[in-house]
């Protein structure tokens, strides 16, 4: 065998198993479907400014302790630009501007004291909460997965949450974080990510100074190669192949058979479980039901305009049965490579199945419209250059019934392994998750080799009150 591990995608899950293989002795052949690296997360150049440019902008957070560690290992943890305060500001037009701060006070309180001062959401409304996130504190593995199969703006109703809060607030958190509408979100995947948000306090978001894909793909090519690997692209993985119960290796779409220990397939759900040997889907069916995600579609905007518009790097828009874009970026205040008078700005319009088809005229107009929400100066500035980013898959989206489907990165089939942010990792769909998860299928491997080293860094613990609260309930 030519590889001791072939990794079936080069998104940042399969990149992060092949160095971690790889810094342990190993050689690694990855195989990405495409021409480029970097999956969801990748960069490349406008063909037109030559500015480069990401399949969409995303938001790190500090807390992402993986995919921190990654960065340290590839050189370009120093590439991100922190935002520590203001935390987070929201535009919910006609009314102010609405800034929340991190405050020194012990979790789940450390947001309180600006949320009870938003204007168009009354204390009581806010104080609605308190019962669900007393909840949310105390919630046992068990009570969580039971949430699953119900809509997240269902639970929260029979929790006491009132509809102004829960429009303002959790309809908004929905859309920005999870990708999907309130009432389409399993309540399950929802309290994980808000119980992490709840539960500690001093994080804080992050933005790429370079590229997205340019923090962890030149990076991780150089580490694979230079171990002894190998990267090659339009090289998709029709089938795993093996004898018995062991996957022993792959089928490529050109009839290429390639041998191997193990086998990490780090490929979209649909794709893995169509790479299934049909015998294996009729021995193992739990794994197969990965099939059923769907994924969550995205529009990304980039707009060159002539003059600059904005101090700030980041801001999101309220939820309202009219808002189109709900993230919004300034990347001439965050890439260091954005030099001179000009702006670049970024929107991501989310969810885009619940739009009428839209042509990138009226996509464009869409941006132009919400960006004056903020900038209203914007409306004199001089549109240089415009691109709409068609993305079929933001995330798999976190409907009623996918978190019980969401699979261990250790599979029943000895020698394979998954990998990426759709597993079950105790974190929400991210790019933490994507590492975690093929950090944990390395650990795997890597005990097996008989080279065994801990590489996943745990989950970050409540704090505070919520510490006391929590205690004993979830791990």
């Amino acid at each position: 065998m030519d590889f001791d591990v072939i990794v079936a995608g080069g998104g940042l899950a399969g990149l992060s198993a092949a160095v971690a293989l790889a810094d342990a002795g190993l050689r690694v052949q990855v195989l990405e479907a495409s021409g480029q690296l970097g999956g969801r997360a990748c960069s490349w150049d406008d063909p037109v400014t030559g500015d480069r440019v990401d399949i969409g902008p995303h938001v790190l957070m500090s807390e992402y302790r993986n995919m921190r560690r990654l960065l340290e290992r590839l050189g370009t943890q120093d590439e991100i630009c922190w935002q520590p305060d203001p935390f987070l500001t929201f535009i919910d037009p006609p009314h102010p501007p609405v800034e929340l701060h991190m405050r020194r006070l012990p979790p789940p309180l450390h947001l309180v004291p600006d949320m009870l001062r938003v204007r168009q959401v009354g204390v009581l409304d806010t104080l609605s909460n308190t019962r669900t996130t007393w909840r949310m504190m105390r919630l046992t593995p068990q009570e969580l997965a039971a949430y699953d199969h119900e809509p997240a703006d269902a639970v929260l109703r029979r929790l006491g949450v009132r509809d102004r809060f829960l429009d303002w607030f959790w309809r908004t958190g929905a859309m920005t974080v999870m990708n999907v509408p309130l009432e389409k979100c399993s309540a399950a995947a929802l309290f994980q990510l808000f119980r992490f948000l709840s539960t500690v306090g001093g994080y804080h978001f992050g933005f790429p100074r370079i590229g997205l894909g340019d923090l962890y793909v030149p990076g991780a090519v150089k580490a694979i190669e230079s171990a002894g690997g190998e990267v090659r692209l339009a090289a998709r993985v029709a089938m795993f192949e093996g004898d018995g119960g062991r996957c022993s290796g792959v089928r490529l779409d050109d009839g290429t058979r390639i041998a191997a220990h193990w086998c990490i397939s780090a490929m979209p759900p649909r794709e893995t479980f169509e790479a299934w040997p049909v015998a294996w889907r009729e021995r193992h069916p739990p794994l197969p039901r990965a099939g059923e995600f769907r994924p969550s579609p995205y529009y990304s905007t980039y707009l060159w305009f002539d003059r600059r518009l904005t101090d700030a790097r980041f801001w999101s828009k309220v939820w309202s049965p009219d808002t189109l874009n709900y993230d919004f970026y300034d990347l001439s205040n965050i890439r260091r490579d954005l030099a001179g008078d000009g702006a670049l700005i970024a929107a991501n319009m989310i969810y885009t199945t619940r739009l009428p088809a839209m042509d990138d005229d009226a996509i464009i107009d869409a941006v132009r419209r919400e960006l004056a929400d903020r900038l209203p100066h914007s409306r004199d500035a001089r549109l240089l250059h415009a691109r709409v980013h068609r993305i079929p898959m933001a995330i798999p989206a976190p409907y009623p019934g996918t978190e019980a489907l969401r699979p261990a990165p250790v599979t029943p089939i000895a020698g394979l392994l998954l990998a990426g942010d759709w597993m079950h990792t105790g974190l929400p769909r991210c790019m933490e998750s994507a590492v975690r998860s093929a950090w944990i299928a390395a650990e795997q491997v890597l005990l097996e080799a008989g080279r065994a080293r801990t590489l996943v860094a745990p989950l970050p613990q409540p704090e505070g009150l919520a510490a006391l609260v929590g205690r004993g309930r979830m791990p």
